[in-house]
């Protein structure tokens, strides 16, 4: 019976601490420029059967972008769970001029973002992160370590935020139809400085989710993503979100850390304003308030 019990302890220890990465390295391919790199990844993701959304070229990060895709299955798995699992439509790709590729690790990202729904998406993204393998090459995992199990419910450190955190709601309107519009209509105006990367619609779900690049000099990606990393562009873009009637991005200290879990106190110091900017920022965009307003 001892035996027993501590080889069950045993057990549950080691599923405990398997842990993950949120990206992936794919084979690597010559230096050229941006578009050239872009449109390389771009048709063999095409030929694996993804479905290219948007592209992903941020202003201050001249050598870096990223392609997003859809798969037919876990958008179907994303429309049986509904809700905020919108925000997890978009596949995303990092590419840089140096030749380097990289891709977000789906068992990583569809554990945080889909949460205790994960299980009903398992099947399909385990199958997502094959085919990206079969059509990029399958490298080392890379951007540091997060148990698996701490991602159903993931925040950086005690006291930060986590994927439900209230200030991660920027706006209410007075319906699904008024907040998408509300939303494509400021990222055409470029409101705060922004521009749509990709955008996806379930109109008879009432889900939205769009990508943005937030292209302001002083406060935008350039300002921040190249202190903490830019080979972690495959975590960009920033989301913002739609469910019903309101509007969501998720709050900085949650989202930056889950992109660059392994990063060090004193560089998260060193951004110390950006979570606040960037809410400021898709506040404008959802037509809500902002300390710039």
């Amino acid at each position: 019976m001892k035996k027993a019990l501590l080889w069950c302890t045993l057990l549950l220890s080691a599923q405990v601490c398997l842990a993950t990465s949120p990206y992936l390295l794919a084979s690597k391919l010559p230096a050229a420029d941006l578009a050239t790199q872009l449109a390389q990844v771009e048709k063999k993701l095409l030929a694996e059967g993804f479905t290219v959304i948007g592209r992903h070229t941020p202003k201050g990060l001249p050598a870096h972008a990223s392609l997003v895709v859809t798969d037919p299955s876990m958008l179907e798995a994303i429309q049986t769970i509904a809700g905020s699992g919108i925000i997890a439509a978009g596949i995303r790709v990092g590419v840089q001029t140096n030749g380097t590729v990289s891709y977000m690790n789906p068992d990583y990202w569809f554990r945080a973002y889909l949460r205790g729904q994960f299980k009903t998406a398992q099947a399909p993204a385990k199958a997502v992160q094959a085919r990206l393998a079969k059509a990029l090459g399958e490298g080392a995992a890379f951007g540091g370590d997060v148990a698996e199990a701490d991602l159903t419910n993931y925040r950086y450190m005690f006291g930060m935020e986590r994927f439900d955190s209230p200030n991660s709601e920027l706006s209410t309107h007075t319906s699904f139809e008024d907040a998408l519009k509300t939303v494509q209509d400021n990222l055409a105006k470029g409101v705060g400085n922004t521009s749509r990367s990709y955008d996806l619609v379930m109109a008879d779900r009432k889900l939205a989710v769009f990508g943005v690049a937030m292209n302001d000099p002083g406060d935008g990606e350039g300002s921040w993503v190249n202190k903490i990393g830019a080979d972690h562009i495959a975590g960009m873009p920033y989301e913002i979100f739609i469910v019903g009637n309101k509007v969501f991005a998720l709050y900085a200290r949650y989202r930056i850390a889950l992109a660059w879990p392994a990063l060090g106190m004193g560089q998260f110091m060193g951004i110390i304003n950006t979570p606040e900017a960037i809410r400021n920022t898709l506040a404008r965009v959802a037509g809500g308030t902002s300390a710039g307003n």
